[in-house]
């Protein structure tokens, strides 16, 4: 599939805004994260943005953006509307939280129920954005689990990177302490799945071939005798997209290092040596924060190249 920008930023940022955001209804709800109104803006404005940055960058695939409201009216039968309408409403308890921390000065009892219940429905946002992908049997690589549990372990593993990064740099160390142990252990399980979803696409295991897309294939194997097209249309454009193995593999590295790697020895370092009241380490957590992030970047863009729909199958392709 064409790794279209738009929507692996959409993906990236929601995911991550999300998880921010459920990790800081965690912490308020928990009475660890002090009420501040200052804070609570900056904390909620990073999540907020992330969240609102992305839905409007998913709308720049479409051929024609200001029809995208429409979509929200095919919930029953599609995924693409249930997330759109679940982004909405999510909006309701994570805006009535923010108010309540923003201008109330109120984190914790009422309003961290609140919050807790965004956080929530936060992480349904983010399922119903896996299903749109894991929902197409048309694109094997995609329709199957890994593809739902990796969009959630993905999203809680960058927004508490996001977290930590935040909470080091206003010094607060108990939740700072609280949230070690999950990042840590969100980084390895992050890993693991990519891993794991990385085996199952490149197993020999064969969903479709020439022969049972075109139903001939009781008659021995099928072979193309000339292309369906004389030049490039949208099919092969945006469903034909190829990356040599070679360069998969290479970009599969970055995505580790960067992503799950790096941040994993970054934040442990911090762990053992270091204050988190001081610059430098301050520092090193964002680094560790962006480093999270651009990996992903990375592992969003292997996730739409490496993927083929059944369709090159009509144009080449031998299995998908």
């Amino acid at each position: 599939m064409h790794p279209a920008k738009s929507v692996i930023y959409f993906t990236v940022a929601t995911g991550a805004g999300y998880g921010l955001f459920f990790w800081l209804a965690l912490l308020a709800f928990l009475g660890i994260l002090p009420a501040d109104k200052i804070m609570g803006f900056v904390m909620l404005a990073v999540s907020f943005g992330l969240i609102v940055t992305g839905l409007i960058s998913s709308t720049g695939h479409l051929g024609r953006p200001e029809r995208a409201w429409r979509a929200l009216s095919q919930w029953r039968s599609s995924w693409l509307s249930r997330e759109g309408v679940m982004a909405i409403l999510t909006f309701i308890p994570m805006g009535i939280f923010g108010v309540y921390w923003v201008f109330l000065g109120q984190n914790t009892g009422l309003s961290g129920v609140i919050g807790l219940i965004g956080a929530g429905m936060a992480m349904i946002t983010v399922f119903t954005t896996s299903m749109i992908y894991a929902s197409l049997k048309a694109i094997p690589a995609w329709h199957n689990i890994w593809t739902k549990v990796g969009y959630l372990v993905l999203s809680l593993m960058s927004g508490v990177v996001l977290a930590m990064a935040i909470v080091s740099f206003y010094g607060l160390i108990e939740a700072a302490l609280y949230l070690w142990l999950p990042l840590g252990v969100l980084l390895v399980l992050g890993l693991g799945v990519k891993t794991l979803y990385w085996r199952h696409i490149h197993s020999e295991k064969i969903v479709s071939t020439a022969e049972s897309a075109t139903g001939l294939g009781r008659f021995g194997k099928v072979t193309q005798a000339a292309s369906p097209h004389s030049a490039d249309n949208y099919l092969l454009k945006e469903m034909g997209f190829k990356i040599a193995r070679k360069h998969a593999a290479k970009l599969r590295w970055i995505a580790i290092i960067l992503g799950f790697v790096l941040p994993f020895f970054l934040i442990g370092l911090v762990a053992h040596y270091m204050d988190i009241r001081e610059l430098g380490t301050k520092t090193i957590v964002g680094i560790a924060a962006l480093s999270c992030l651009l990996g992903l970047v990375f592992e969003r863009w292997l996730f739409f190249a490496e993927a083929k729909h059944v369709v090159t199958l009509y144009y080449g392709e031998t299995k998908v």
